[in-house]
């Protein structure tokens, strides 16, 4: 079906909450991605840091091949392969590249998106502090949660409530309460919130890197303070990886570049490699809070999702992919900083954007770098954002960086 019958389809029957691209991708490869018109293009988006291991990749389509003609699905009222495998393999990961290291094991609880992972790890910074107050025989618990400001957490009722964009917030109202914004990096405004409100809080939640604000690193100083602080208080820190985990930035996880040890990781898109999957996993005494029929999902955890995610990070191993993120990460970010009209680059790993004047229109430039045969994201009015695959090449940012020139 060609482009304008798609687009005549969707304008009838599918709800308009995208501003789609004019462009009907129908096959793709590692880093490259074809239209119904057989053009080729460059993918430095990849499903926004979804497809991991490129599209396609050969191990993962024939894990899920087999999968599918063996079991899809049995619900979690049972036992499948896999999943407790998957588990401690997560627990184990959480735990490398720290010197505070922890004797603590890890348990997770398997979701769909990266939304409905928050959603659980902010059910469970609750249910904690609940499960405290109760054991110290006090009636009310803490339940203010501390956020950054230009969060983005996700677009269900509570975790757009998180997220401290009001811009994205205002034609919802009201949204649940409970949220304290903080401004990133500010060290001196988180300890003043934490003295006038210490009492009140069950928890912090952040992103070590703020992807969708336009790639915003934390700096250590800042995410350190969070734990102290958190600490002080016996709150629980939760790290929102979902964009900057599972490899994105390097290590494992974002936070392990921070040495700062967080309660409770979420994570989803490039677990599953392009399967729907996201995760929540919290040290030990802070899981235990949850009880059979406080939490659940009917979907989370599937069959499929727990064969796409071992395989993942069986081929991150294989392959050598973190290594590989680091060296074109660090090379992605040279390059891009030699674009004319260059204000700023940021970034870990492979996950990246450059901050052009206000001479340049990054949403144009995403429309017209696909006749040039890339994708690409704008995420605000001057900043572009690259999030390949894993598997990006200094050969793939070499092409990106000559196109790029040539549109600027």
């Amino acid at each position: 079906m060609t482009l304008e019958q798609q687009q005549q389809l969707e304008e009838t029957y599918v709800m308009h909450t995208f501003g789609r691209k004019p462009v009907e991708f129908v096959r793709g490869e590692g880093m490259r991605l074809w239209d119904d018109e057989g053009n080729e293009y460059l993918d430095f988006l990849s499903g926004i840091g979804v497809v991991s291991l490129g599209h396609c990749h050969p191990a993962l389509v024939e894990a899920l091949q087999d999968q599918v003609a063996t079991l899809m699905h049995v619900s979690n009222y049972f036992y499948i392969e896999g999943r407790g495998q998957l588990s401690e393999r997560l627990s184990n990961l959480l735990k490398q590249n720290l010197s505070c290291a922890h004797a603590d094991d890890w348990q997770t609880f398997y979701a769909n998106s990266g939304a409905e992972a928050n959603e659980c790890a902010i059910k469970l910074a609750h249910l904690y502090a609940r499960r405290k107050a109760d054991a110290a025989g006090k009636k009310d618990a803490p339940r203010l949660i501390v956020v950054l400001e230009g969060s983005f957490h996700g677009r269900t009722v509570m975790t757009l409530a998180a997220t401290a964009q009001p811009v994205k917030q205002e034609l919802f109202q009201p949204l649940p309460e409970g949220f304290v914004p903080t401004p990133i990096n500010d060290v001196a405004a988180l300890e003043r919130l934490f003295a006038e409100k210490g009492d009140q809080i069950c928890g912090m939640l952040l992103e070590p890197v703020q992807g969708e604000r336009g790639v915003y690193p934390c700096t250590e100083e800042f995410l350190q303070a969070a734990r102290r602080l958190t600490k002080e208080r016996d709150a629980v820190l939760i790290f929102d990886e979902v964009q900057c985990g599972m490899y994105r930035c390097g290590t494992p996880f974002a936070f392990q570049q921070f040495d700062v040890m967080p309660d409770i990781v979420t994570m989803a898109k490039g677990i599953g490699g392009g399967v729907p999957m996201g995760a929540c996993s919290a040290r030990k005494r802070v899981a235990q809070a949850f009880e059979p029929g406080t939490h659940g999902t009917t979907f989370g955890g599937s069959c499929l999702a727990v064969v796409a995610a071992n395989t993942v990070l069986d081929t991150v191993e294989a392959e050598g992919i973190a290594e590989n993120v680091e060296e074109v990460g660090a090379y992605l970010r040279e390059q891009l900083a030699t674009l004319p009209h260059v204000k700023e680059v940021r970034g870990l790993g492979l996950m990246d954007a450059v901050e052009f004047d206000d001479t340049v229109d990054a949403p144009a430039i995403v429309l017209a770098a696909l006749s040039a045969g890339l994708v690409l994201n704008a995420p605000s009015a001057h900043t572009l954002r690259f999030l390949p695959p894993l598997i990006c090449t200094k050969e793939d940012v070499d092409t990106l960086i000559e196109r790029l020139k040539k549109l600027l």
